[in-house]
């Protein structure tokens, strides 16, 4: 079995090889580990793509904007990824953002979940019937049940939800009340062994 290290170094120079700076292969290094530390294929995807990188002429995109759509071919994945990333505290603005025609969205993923981490907010990532919950670069769920990931995501929403307690005030209170009884009221032998006690000042 191939290590995390291994994985992440290979990427990499895979990338830089088909075409790519150090800087964005780098980039694509980190977030193939996260997939594949996840237990989803993306040394499988990135070989996909890079098979049909050329041929397929993927567009790029600048700027990203609340709805954003290319112009004549499909959006390339890294090129969005890295620039969701970089961009990340604008886009954040947005509560939501979407996009037509992505292709290999399992790619676009490791990107949105390292945003997650930066903005320190959950991430709902949704393109055509699946769903993927990011958490804070530390979990990835999804209703997605097939091994096989689509080549092409025509529809994709990114949502940014608002932190929150997943319990009720009351809930909060109650627990917090039975925590209560482990606190010790403080006495007199206490006072006297508690730290600093018994120093005296010889000035």
């Amino acid at each position: 079995m191939k290590s995390l290290s291994e994985i992440e170094t290979t990427s990499k120079r895979a990338t830089r090889a088909a075409g790519f700076s150090w800087g964005i292969s780098e980039e694509v290094g980190k977030c193939i580990r996260i997939l594949e530390l996840f237990g989803l294929p993306g040394i499988k995807n990135l070989n996909s793509y890079f098979k049909e990188k050329n041929s397929k002429n993927f567009e790029n995109l600048k700027l990203i904007n609340k709805q954003n759509q290319p112009q004549k071919n499909i959006f390339c994945p890294i090129n969005i990824g890295v620039n969701f990333l970089d961009q990340i505290r604008t886009i954040e603005t947005f509560n939501n953002c979407s996009f037509k025609n992505i292709a290999y969205p399992i790619l676009l993923l490791p990107f949105l979940s390292r945003s997650s981490e930066v903005i320190g907010k959950k991430i709902i990532f949704n393109f055509d019937e699946n769903q993927f919950l990011l958490n804070f670069n530390i979990s990835i769920f999804s209703n997605f049940d097939n091994e096989q990931y689509p080549f092409l995501a025509k529809d994709v929403k990114i949502n940014f939800l608002d932190n929150k307690d997943n319990f009720s005030e009351i809930e909060w209170k109650n627990l917090y009340k039975l925590s209560e009884e482990t606190f010790v009221e403080e006495t007199d032998s206490l006072k006297k062994s508690a730290a600093g006690a018994g120093l005296t000042d010889n000035d």
